[in-house]
């Protein structure tokens, strides 16, 4: 089975979360789209899928934020 990810993207001047080349949002900040996604990904992965969040920083790199069953959920911070 593959990954699903989520990805949190400044996406036309918002923050958004895109998910299968669907964008969901805005979110007021960064961070409330950062944690829109893991709540969406920690669902997925009851389901039983592999989640992940990957966020969009400076120079549009994405970083790892959450990983289902390796991160505590809810985040910390």
């Amino acid at each position: 089975m593959s990954r699903t990810q989520y990805f949190v993207v400044h996406h036309e001047g918002q923050w958004k979360v895109k998910l299968n080349g669907t964008h969901y949002g805005p979110y007021n900040s960064q961070a409330a789209a950062a944690r829109a996604a893991v709540d969406a990904a920690h669902k997925a992965g009851d389901q039983g899928y592999d989640a992940q969040v990957l966020v969009q920083g400076q120079n549009n790199q994405f970083r790892t934020e959450w990983t289902y069953g390796n991160d505590p959920y809810p985040p910390r911070g």
